[in-house]
């Protein structure tokens, strides 16, 4: 049996493929009148006819470089090779034009168009081409790559615009539409419901800032940018991103959320940049394990890892090993939840954590920090670390030496020198970890580490918090 890797695409520019529609098309999901009549299913007409005037196609041109030796990529450019020309016309020999394709839709009647981050990155030249095949150069506002939203401009007025809806309030399996230009056909129609909510995808970066609205709906390249409507006509997602094996649509696309889009967009509207809420923390997923080994009655929140040094949450109290439940009211089921809210404060403003710490519920006021560039992260997630069980493993004094010069050490430890197979090992540990608590308690010498060993009892869940490579995290070993 063989299985097809999946890869997330961002559908916004299509280089393989740029359709010149010589109409507009709305391929629409149509039903007969006595299948509306018997199963109640909608009718999009009406919504496409709506708002259509409203959505654009996006084509863009950038300059990239020419590979040493590289062929002709076209007939017209061996035609040319074949011909004589003026040497005062020829273009750059080391630069060639890569086009692009995506969709975007009027947010206001001046000319203000959201598109996607990546449909316009990078571009030299971006065209607007309205339904009635008026065509405007547009200028970028701002442009966010941790969120994929963009906001572009036209010179023109009285354009039809959208109207936005409250993504909050969308529920799994309400009907949705897509309009756009996959593969450049302009102004194509598609439906479907949505399939989930908050869906973490693999991100620009150590932390999310997006937490997705998934749909069946038929996305494709060229798709990027589009809106996702309701069935009021309201928009309440932009169309990002697929899940495919072929680049294709295979019924899971990704739509980020318009409340979110609407905040970005006001800032890059008012600023032309983004700022993001900071927290400083490094969080993982709470699983069965840690939700045992903490007295958390089922897997949720954001676990702590480390607390990083002068940040928000260090100046809030939070301490490693607590378990955030929720922020500014707001529950937290996922790790991948809490960036994403996060994100969404402006630094400076105070919110409330809720965190959990030895069986404690605890009321934690933080003022929010700022994001200190895009390539970092306000709260990284960790993919949740292997588990397994005391203990199989012997451990060294620790290196003064080692201890002056990391201050997560402060307090002492003890060094893994050997492990064999056997539950440390499968909880994730390695030759060369420091260990500095055990199932709650601080390990500061050998003796300390065996004693507390002996005491453990013989099944269930221990935390064991551990530093490597300067970095300290906490595992969970599984005894049984």
């Amino acid at each position: 049996m063989q299985i097809a890797a999946k890869y997330f695409y961002r559908v916004g520019r299509s280089t393989s493929l740029l359709v010149a529609a010589t109409a507009v098309i709305l391929t629409v999901f149509s039903l007969s009148p006595s299948a509306i009549a018997q199963g109640g299913l909608p009718d999009f007409a009406d919504l496409v006819e709506a708002n259509a005037a409203a959505i654009v196609n996006i084509t863009t041109e950038q300059q990239v470089p020419v590979r040493s030796g590289s062929q002709p990529r076209d007939i017209e450019e061996l035609l040319r090779q074949l011909q004589p020309e003026n040497p005062s016309e020829r273009p750059d020999p080391q630069t060639r034009p890569r086009g692009g394709v995506g969709s975007g839709f009027i947010m206001s009647s001046d000319g203000y168009i959201i598109t996607n981050h990546h449909v316009v990155a990078n571009a030299d030249r971006i065209t607007v081409t309205l339904t009635d095949r008026r065509e405007y150069s547009a200028a970028i506002i701002g442009s966010d790559e941790l969120s994929d939203v963009a906001l572009i401009k036209i010179d023109a007025s009285g354009l039809h615009s959208v109207k936005f809806g409250d993504s909050e309030r969308v529920r799994v399996g309400e009907w949705v539409l897509a309009i756009g230009s996959p593969f450049g056909l302009e102004f194509s129609a598609a439906a479907g419901i949505v399939s989930a909510k908050s869906r973490n995808v693999p991100s620009r970066g150590p932390a999310n800032y997006v937490s997705f609205i998934q749909t069946d709906v038929a996305i494709n390249q060229g798709n990027s940018g589009g809106p996702l409507f309701n069935l009021s006509g309201e928009v309440i997602g932009i169309n990002s991103q697929i899940l495919s094996s072929t680049g294709g649509s295979n019924g899971i696309s990704f739509a980020i959320p318009s409340n979110m889009a609407l905040n970005v967009i006001e800032q890059l509207r008012e600023t032309g940049a983004v700022s993001r809420g900071l927290l400083g923390v490094l969080i993982k997923d709470v699983d069965n394990a840690l939700a045992q080994a903490f007295q958390l009655d089922r897997p949720r929140g954001a676990f702590v890892d480390e607390v990083q040094p002068n940040s928000p949450a260090q100046a809030a109290g939070v301490l490693n090993n607590d378990i955030i439940l929720a922020f500014n009211g707001i529950q937290i089921e996922q790790s991948s939840q809490l960036p994403f809210y996060v994100g969404q404060i402006r630094p400076g403003t105070q919110a409330e954590l809720t965190v959990l710490r030895e069986g404690r519920m605890l009321q934690l006021p933080v003022v929010v920090g700022a994001l200190p560039g895009a390539d970092q992260a306000s709260a990284g997630v960790r993919p949740p670390p292997p588990r397994g069980n005391s203990l199989a493993l012997t451990v060294l004094e620790l290196d003064p030496a080692l201890r002056a010069e990391l201050p997560a050490l402060a307090e002492g430890g003890v060094q893994i020198d050997q492990l064999r197979d056997g539950p440390a090992m499968r909880a994730g540990l390695a030759s060369g970890d420091v260990i500095v608590s055990l199932n709650h308690q601080q390990i500061r010498s050998v003796s300390d580490f065996t004693r507390i060993v002996e005491d453990l009892p013989d099944t269930g869940y221990v935390p064991v918090r551990i530093v490597r490579d300067g970095r300290g995290t906490t595992l969970v070993l599984e005894l049984r």
